[in-house]
């Protein structure tokens, strides 16, 4: 039986809260300090690995072994989500067939805070002959790893933050934090926008802040529409609906133009005030003139901002001529939240037309 090795004499072991508290704190401090070393430091190498990786034709190859590994593998999935698909390849597996992953368009991806690690300085040299480049992310110029790239960024020795300096805290903090930097720049080269973003996190929270009006908006044949000269008797009844009934009629003038709402609101504050007169006058001497819109492919998300900042339920969504093409209403937002906490589809006919994307 392993007996556990008795614990050092020098090892100073936090006894009270406000000791293990003060050690947390300087382990994250200390990892803070090595990245702001670490971005001082920084050269145009980053930069050109960012250009590299912006006009890459194929794929980002991104390999690393041990905690590197782990660092390589979020990194590939950042670079996939800004729009620079991306593949992890571990180095032990790789000199067993999966160097058949990588093609002559390929870019490579190396890190290794050490650059002497021996499953990866093994397979550089043809991943380097094999690929399009590769891109060494480690310490420093003077490691077999570096001297088998094609581009080296720099990113410093660091002392680790665990007690006997041996545990990959702050060296692998800072090696992801430059692979997200290097990713984020590659993206805005691309002109990686946030429409972009979104199809490829159509699910749950992420994908409800970038979807557009346009895939939750009611589609204009399912909305109400009537001339702004027609009593409001005849626009408040506007026939030839579908689906669930909106609580606002978009009132246009004779070129098409959105010029006013009339809400149900509106109609029941006539009723209650007896004004059944006013129901056979023009829609025009009582609706909301100019009222709030907002531009096709416009996000979701100022959609909601605008329908809380304004106390409105009913959003217009019009062309850039100011004709309506569809109407946001806040119940199939709520439905849509609903359809997320339930694990469902939302329910009214633009939700489960559109959002199809969405659990």
């Amino acid at each position: 039986m392993i007996q556990p090795s008795p614990r050092s004499s020098t090892l100073s072991v936090p006894e009270t809260p406000l000791e293990r508290l003060r050690v947390v704190r300087q382990t994250v401090m200390a990892e803070a300090e090595a990245l702001q070393r670490c971005a001082e430091k920084l050269t145009g190498d980053a930069v050109t690995a960012a250009e590299e990786t912006a006009a890459c034709k194929a794929s980002v190859i991104v390999t690393g072994i041990g905690k590197a590994g782990w660092v390589g593998q979020k990194i590939a999935a950042t670079l996939s989500s800004l729009g620079c698909p991306a593949h992890f390849l571990h180095p032990g597996e790789a000199v067993h067939g999966d160097l058949g992953r990588v093609r002559s368009e390929d870019l490579v991806w190396a890190f290794s805070n050490s650059g002497r690690s021996d499953e990866l300085v093994a397979i550089a040299s043809h991943l380097r002959q094999n690929s399009a480049g590769l891109i060494a992310i480690t310490a420093d110029r003077e490691s077999p790893l570096a001297a088998a790239a094609d581009l080296v960024v720099p990113i410093g020795r660091h002392t680790e933050a665990c007690p006997n300096g041996l545990a990959p805290t702050c060296s692998t903090t800072v090696m992801m934090a430059v692979g997200d930097a290097i990713a984020v720049l590659a993206s805005q080269i691309k002109r990686f926008t946030p429409q972009d973003f979104a199809r490829f996190h159509p699910g749950g929270a992420l994908g409800r802040k970038l979807v557009t009006v346009d895939e939750i908006m009611r589609p204009l044949p399912d909305c109400r529409v009537a001339n702004q000269d027609v009593p409001i008797r005849q626009a408040t009844v506007v026939a030839g609906l579908h689906g669930r009934r909106s609580g606002a009629v978009m009132l246009v003038d004779a070129a098409g133009k959105l010029v006013g709402v009339f809400t149900d609101s509106d109609l029941a504050r006539l009723l209650e005030s007896r004004r059944d007169a006013d129901l056979d006058r023009p829609t025009r001497q009582l609706m909301t003139s100019n009222p709030t819109t907002i531009p096709v492919g416009a996000l979701l998300q100022e959609a909601i901002a605008l329908l809380a900042r304004r106390r409105i339920s009913e959003l217009p969504v019009v062309d850039g001529n100011g004709r309506p093409l569809g109407l946001v209403d806040i119940t199939d937002i709520l439905s849509l939240d609903d359809g997320e906490r339930s694990g469902g589809r939302a329910t009214t006919k633009a939700s489960s037309a559109k959002l199809t994307a969405f659990p």
